[in-house]
């Protein structure tokens, strides 16, 4: 039920990466704690003009609000969407309502979004208010090893959902004289932003059917329909660039965004009839899941690598400085190095926000390791293009890739033999480069090699219909061996390495 008087004492639902309605402990304290009660989320401009963030994160956003508004609406309740700074937001509730309690998940986040709540925690502590936060993906704040964490964190995974009481929400109608902007029937509280708040929302509301649709409803049939038919051959495709994307779960970007959570995923398995001929789809998934948390809460325990390598030894790696590495970047960045898959992977990155693992992978391997760009230089840019963007996933991740751990194995990826490895016919390629689309499957993953002749057959001109190599891969490649295990072999790389260890591996696990 909706309260349109102001009241004494309001608790607020600060939603933020959780955009569900189940399994939500902050909604299902709020509502047991036997106040009315605001549910808000907070649309920042900072975060909307993140160079990590781009139009499909905040559509995929808007759509998921969409469908909680729309399950609140059985509730006679909504979701408050405010476009401010956080900061300004509280301060405009406070004043309306006097809040007593926000309850909230803890957000392994940016370092933007960490400075933003620690403005918000001493903002609520000035007005006398509490700020009940909890642990999100079993991920453990203050963590100094990972002695106890596997257990910790499967605990975590077999408690029962905290599925709040919904028919006992009783929330406070938030309708006041502060301008409202109104998109898909939905209004939109802002401060001091005029036309480019109503555009933003505009491009918010506008859906690319080559992207993932947000909600909980979506991140439901998806996970069914994995387990119906799907994912048979999740285990013997994930490494495939084109089969990988109906075969793999994508379910990340609703676990990223929070429209379903890793145990609600993992009680939904578990309750499934055994099938023998989905053994290996269960355990890899099941695998995959931990490893989900393990990765956030290395980010968690060690956020500065949002900045700067995990190993300190590895800030002073001979990355290149020359002239033509803004080339070379912009290359890699648009799919136009002259290296099909590559070049491919980046396309269809760009226009539809997923690429399977491994082939993200070779994209950081080649960026840092054949163009020997400074990793910094591409991991923003990738987030942006991830829709499934996790930062605490993204930094570990991008750094492990780059081979600047000092613990991980060092990945050096052929771009040719990943090609013929994983896409040997070049669907894959063809369907995102249509300048090769004649090329034959002999030809399709070194088109460099044609000669004229052969190009003049398969309509195609080098250097005009589609760019030459702008590197020669065993060159490269060599001198990156050299770079990277020099460095691996050094003292002071060694030394960082026994601390990350130490604090980040788990006891029984293999250099992670």
């Amino acid at each position: 039920m909706a309260e349109s008087l102001n009241m004494d004492e309001v608790n607020l639902v600060w939603f933020k990466r959780d955009l569900r309605l189940r399994d939500h402990a902050p909604l299902y304290n709020a509502i047991n704690a036997d106040k009315p009660l605001i549910l808000a989320y907070v649309i920042e401009p900072s975060l909307v003009n993140d160079p990590h963030y781009d139009d499909r994160h905040w559509c995929f956003v808007w759509q998921s609000l969409l469908d909680l508004n729309e399950q609140l609406k059985h509730h006679n309740a909504k979701i408050t969407i405010v476009y401010a700074e956080a900061i300004e937001a509280f301060r405009w509730l406070n004043q309306t309502f006097n809040l007593a309690t926000v309850f909230s998940y803890e957000e392994v986040g940016l370092n933007k979004t960490f400075q933003r709540d620690r403005t918000i925690q001493h903002f609520l502590s000035e007005c006398d208010a509490n700020w009940v936060e909890y642990p999100n993906v079993g991920v453990q704040r203050g963590l100094t090893h990972r002695m106890t964490w596997k257990k910790a964190w499967r605990h975590y995974l077999s408690e029962p959902t905290e599925d709040p009481a919904l028919e006992h929400l009783h929330t406070v109608d938030v309708s006041l004289s502060t301008q409202t902007i109104e998109v898909d029937g939905v209004p939109v509280y802002a401060f001091d932003y005029q036309s480019s708040v109503r555009a933003f929302l505009k491009r918010c509301g506008t859906t690319n059917a080559r992207f993932q649709v947000g909600g909980g409803k979506r991140a439901w049939f998806t996970l069914k329909h994995f387990f119906a038919e799907r994912g048979q051959s999740y285990a013997k495709h994930i490494s495939k660039p084109d089969l990988a994307r109906t075969s793999c779960s994508r379910l990340s970007p609703y676990l990223a965004w929070g429209n379903i959570s890793s145990r609600q995923v993992i009680r939904y398995l578990n309750q499934l009839p055994k099938r023998p001929e989905w053994r290996r789809t269960y355990t890899a998934f099941k695998s995959r899941i931990q490893w989900r948390s393990h990765f956030i809460q290395k980010f968690e325990s060690e956020s500065r690598m949002e900045f700067e390598a995990v190993n300190h030894a590895y800030c002073g790696y001979p990355y290149r400085t020359d002239d033509k590495v803004d080339h070379d970047l912009l290359a890699w960045q648009t799919g136009n190095t002259g290296i099909p898959l590559i070049d491919a992977c980046m396309r269809a990155l760009r226009a539809t926000g997923y690429l399977n693992f491994r082939m993200r992978a070779m994209l950081v391997s080649f960026l840092t390791h054949h163009l020997n760009i400074n990793w910094q230089q591409g991991v923003t840019y990738l987030g942006s293009l991830f829709l499934d963007f996790e930062p605490g996933i993204h930094y570990p991740q991008f750094q492990m890739q780059a081979g600047i751990t000092g613990t991980n194995t060092i990945r050096l990826y052929n771009p040719v033999k990943q090609s013929t490895d994983h896409d040997p016919d070049g669907a894959f390629i063809k369907k995102w480069i249509p300048a090769l689309q004649k090329v034959p499957k002999e030809l399709i993953h070194t088109p460099w090699e044609m000669t004229d002749l052969e190009q003049s057959l398969y309509d195609l001109v080098l250097g005009k219909d589609y760019p030459l190599p702008i590197v020669d891969l065993t060159e490269t490649a060599r001198h990156a061996r050299d770079r990277l295990w020099s460095f691996r072999e050094r003292d002071d790389v060694k030394a960082e390495a026994k601390r990350i260890l130490y604090r980040h591996s788990l006891p029984d696990s293999p250099r992670t």
